[in-house]
């Protein structure tokens, strides 16, 4: 048996391996999900690996980053698009790190808003930094062209997916 056959293929492989039973959107699906699988993944890795920081919590800091007001729970579940309890059990874990606070709303005393503290924003942004080196190096292989033809063939797809869905919702 060759190094080939004995490798497990991707779904992308196996719809390739099969033409006929797909259509080359099903086929251009699984390229997009295989790549962001793959570059997930590695991120993922990385930020464990070097910062001990799951990606979940990088991606709660990363909006309260662009936020120094702080947002509510309820904020942060919905530009997450995860559950209350979700962001709550990342809140309370990132709280234990001295990485966020969490004070009652002015404008609504039932509500919180979490905030990252100094140390926070000095953290996540020593993370932003070495993910804008680790993304970079996964896509060196793409020349200027090659970025700005796949953004603007992207931007092209979800809006074909958002017209599909009859979602004309925010980008």
């Amino acid at each position: 048996m060759d190094e080939l056959t004995t490798l497990p293929l991707d779904a992308e492989t196996k719809v390739a391996e099969r033409p006929d039973d797909h259509k080359s959107e099903l086929r251009l699906w699984l390229r997009i999900f295989t790549a962001k699988m793959l570059i997930e993944g590695e991120v993922r890795r990385r930020l464990r690996d070097a910062f001990q920081v799951t990606l979940p919590r990088f991606d709660l800091m990363a909006q309260l980053d662009r936020t120094p007001n702080g947002m509510t729970l309820g904020e942060l579940s919905q530009r997450m698009m995860v559950t209350n309890g979700n962001v709550t059990g990342l809140v309370d874990r990132l709280l234990e790190q001295g990485l966020v606070s969490r004070r009652p709303s002015p404008k609504d005393r039932r509500a919180q808003l979490v905030s990252l503290t100094v140390e926070g924003r000095r953290f996540f942004r020593a993370m932003a930094r070495a993910n804008g080196d680790w993304i970079a190096e996964m896509l060196a292989d793409l020349s200027a062209d090659d970025i700005e033809t796949l953004m603007r063939l992207l931007a092209k797809t979800k809006a074909s997916a958002r017209k599909a869905i009859g979602n004309g919702g925010p980008r």
